[in-house]
């Protein structure tokens, strides 16, 4: 960390360095620092107990590619999609690996406990939360969403996250405690997003988990499956697990219930209007959590015990600020014209200032065929919401995550 230029800190002695932090000057926020990396210490103990000790770093931790621009374009999502988005619900099916870590007693529970940044085990049995595994040095490998059920953690991940998150889980914990298996080319996973999606799910006669960051183990006729429900922010409402065998019987029900059949692309949409980070997109290689909007989207939890990475979140989280944000973008343009492809440098005020990371054609929808160009950016943090600046080769203005979807044009 201390080669990363992207965050500064300043010692007690008044000395600068390059570290993952910058001095506050709350003094009770540096008692609360100070309590959190005493507890990260000692809990380091318990980690390495359970999480594989004396391994080389680059084993357990593999090194994430370098980020490339997730681009969709116009002909890529229907209008239709953004209709229901806004008055309805879309299913579709997602991209992305299964792992499993399951062990006697609390096992895998535990040892997920000490590698994820997001609490799983306060929550209890049923648990579902979004965090990251991160390196020592606080950088995202892999993020994904975890779900608890009885002795078992399933964490659900990008599919080029997949051997990233089996690397770690295999290399540091130790089989007497837990085991973990890769159940991606067995199991099929949907999403449902939109506004009707509870209405939707009920109607489809599938199970709703009570409340929000919630998951369940569930049979619908003689399909079982595993229902979960996140939060109002996140790129989707419900993550539904089961056989892919069995992934048609479920898309029938939701289609027969009014949702939309759409492709992954869909996804992508819906994950870039919740301002949500990717994997090799808007996560490279140095990317701290709070430099993707982790705090904003639950990602990170600053209560429970030690986790890989602590000491440089808990860092910054209590002592300063990242120098890099995640931020919309919006192309102003009176006619659409794409931005560059290939082309992802962020300038303002001729300094270059970030990169593009995510761009989408956004349709206007109720049956218009206007749109805008919308995108996601990594930016310092000195550039202002509301600023205009010169993005992927087009002038464009810095705006606050999430977007909103646009209002129906009249005819």
């Amino acid at each position: 960390m201390r080669g990363d230029r992207r965050l500064t800190a300043r010692t007690r002695g008044g000395a600068r360095r390059r570290h993952a932090v910058r001095d506050a000057h709350d003094q009770s926020s540096r008692r609360h620092a100070a309590t959190a990396w005493r507890g990260t210490r000692v809990g380091l103990a318990n980690w390495s107990h359970c999480c594989g000790a004396g391994r080389v770093v680059s084993e357990l931790f593999p090194t994430v590619p370098p980020p490339t621009v997730t681009r969709l374009e116009p002909q890529d999502v229907p209008a239709e999609v953004v209709d229901r988005l806004r008055a309805g619900a879309i299913v579709a099916t997602a991209d992305v690996g299964v792992v499993d870590l399951e062990g006697p007693g609390t096992g895998a529970v535990t040892c997920f406990q000490g590698l994820l940044t997001s609490d799983i085990e306060k929550p209890g049995d049923g648990a579902f939360v979004y965090g990251a595994l991160l390196t020592p040095k606080g950088m995202i490998v892999v993020d994904g969403w975890a779900a608890r059920l009885g002795s078992r953690v399933r964490f659900t991940v990008p599919a080029e996250g997949r051997e990233r998150a089996l690397a770690i889980l295999q290399r540091s914990v130790p089989p007497r405690l837990a085991r973990s298996t890769d159940r991606t080319a067995d199991t099929a996973v949907l999403r449902v997003a939109g506004d009707h999606a509870v209405a939707v799910m009920g109607a489809a006669g599938l199970p709703v988990p009570p409340s929000s960051n919630r998951a369940i183990d569930a049979k619908v006729g003689t399909v079982l499956i595993e229902v979960a429900r996140t939060a109002e922010q996140p790129a989707f409402v419900f993550q539904i697990t089961m056989a892919a065998d069995q992934r048609d019987t479920v898309l029938q029900r939701l289609a027969g219930a009014g949702a939309y059949r759409a492709s992954s692309a869909a996804l992508e949409l819906t994950r870039i209007l919740a301002g949500w980070p990717r994997l090799s997109s808007e996560v490279d290689e140095k990317t701290i959590p709070q430099e993707v909007r982790f705090d904003e989207i639950g990602g990170v939890s600053y209560t429970k015990g030690c986790y890989t990475g602590q000491e440089t979140v808990s860092r910054l989280h209590f002592r300063g600020h990242a120098n890099r944000q995640l931020r919309g973008l919006h192309f102003e343009t009176d006619h659409p014209a794409a931005p560059a492809s290939g082309w992802s440098a962020v300038t303002h005020e001729e300094k270059d200032v970030g990169r593009v990371t995510s761009m989408a054609w956004l349709p206007d929808g109720g049956g218009s065929l206007l749109g805008h160009w919308i995108g996601l950016a990594i930016v310092r943090r000195e550039v202002p919401v509301g600023a205009m600046v010169r993005a992927a080769g087009r002038e464009a203005r810095v705006v606050a995550l999430p977007f909103a979807l646009p209002s129906v044009r009249p005819a």
